[in-house]
């Protein structure tokens, strides 16, 4: 561990200079890689399987012990994971974390599951105690509002499916770890959707919170008990008046969303873009600094110019983590998220959830 002094001499102006043309990380990183000054690094310490006995793809929870520099996480957050493949650049994704809020330089975890097509989620589930690993700091607004364990008359519904429980978990577990008590305040609803009881991510963990007399209930849907507005209702009569916090696949975020139009209560994220995340077919991109330029497909930006062999930076690729952003010079533009559109000149968008609308040019 580096001291308080250590680390302000390391950040200094004058110790900078003697690194250059280096930065003074990549010295400290080739004596202990655990060792930062700026950069957020982490070891894993444990990997878990959360559901051994499922046919389906692979969940585990990785346990993190950060650098120093990691500043804490807020419960729903997450954060951009850096993996060093040989062969290849550092392949970047972003997970939710699952852990309880955590301080500066404190253990937390993710909770991954192996998409079929995510060479980083796959890498990371199989992941080796003692392997390092790059970090960014937490991210998002996906967040409770004040101080969880603060009593509380609103109430609030989680409502999730698959792998988009995770950061539900993390608000669930730092309120009971804070000292929730849905007797003394605000009550907890916790819905969530799973192809099978298999398949279900912290299954003991809320079989206990469900038995525990903490003003906490728990309801598990599997295979065909699909949501709707009448099953919604049947469970929780008054949810339009709850703070609400919805996060999984697009089909049940649209039912969830559709439940709620009449409410200014839901807070939502997607785990994958809408299947409809497109723009129009028109027109072409020109990829200023590669001095390329290709058919629109309509598809998001950052999909374009990697299947036009370009490599730029990305992470989450939901809009989330901002690693993406890139200069648009002209041309009009929609989130494919929002459907908010835009042609502003010289503007800094997401290419990881702006699809063109005719011509436009973007500094990659």
């Amino acid at each position: 561990m580096v001291s308080a002094v250590a680390e302000n001499l390391l950040r200094s102006k004058v110790v900078a200079a003697l690194a250059w043309p280096h930065r003074v990380d990549r010295y400290l990183e080739l004596v202990n890689p655990m060792w930062a000054a700026d950069d957020v690094r982490a070891r894993v310490i444990d990997v878990h399987r959360e559901n051994p006995a499922s046919d389906g793809a692979q969940v585990a929870t990785i346990t993190l012990q950060p650098t120093n520099t990691w500043l804490g996480h807020m419960a729903g957050q997450h954060v951009t994971v850096g993996l060093e493949v040989p062969g290849s650049r550092r392949l970047t994704r972003t997970f939710s974390i699952s852990s309880a809020a955590s301080g500066p330089g404190e253990q937390f975890t993710l909770t991954i599951r192996a998409n079929e097509d995510g060479e980083v989620s796959k890498r990371l589930v199989n992941a080796e105690v003692g392997q390092l690993l790059h970090l960014g700091q937490a991210e998002g607004e996906f967040v409770l509002p004040g101080t969880p364990a603060t009593p509380s008359p609103h109430p609030i519904l989680m409502i999730t499916g698959g792998s988009g429980i995770t950061p539900a978990m993390s608000m669930l577990r730092t309120l009971l770890r804070d000292g929730y008590d849905g007797h003394a305040g605000r009550k907890v609803v916790f819905l969530h959707y799973a192809r099978s009881p298999e398949d279900q991510i912290f299954a003991a963990e809320l079989a206990q919170i469900a038995t525990a007399d903490n003003g906490v209930a728990v309801h598990l849907f599997y295979g065909e008990q699909l949501f709707s507005q009448s099953a919604l209702q049947a469970v929780v009569p008054r949810y339009a008046h709850m703070a609400t916090y919805a996060c999984g696949p697009q089909g049940l975020i649209e039912l969830v969303q559709a439940a709620f139009a009449d409410s200014d209560q839901l807070h939502v994220e997607y785990f994958k873009l809408p299947s409809h995340a497109c723009g129009e077919a028109c027109g072409s991109i020109r990829f200023a600094a590669s001095d390329l330029e290709v058919a629109n497909s309509g598809a998001p930006i950052l999909a374009q110019a990697e299947a036009a062999g370009l490599t730029p930076e990305s992470g989450c690729r939901m809009g989330i983590c901002f690693s993406c952003v890139a200069h648009k010079a002209d041309g009009r533009v929609r989130n494919v998220l929002t459907g908010a559109e835009s042609d502003l000149p010289d503007e800094e968008i997401r290419i990881c959830v702006s699809a063109p609308l005719g011509n436009c040019t973007i500094n990659l």
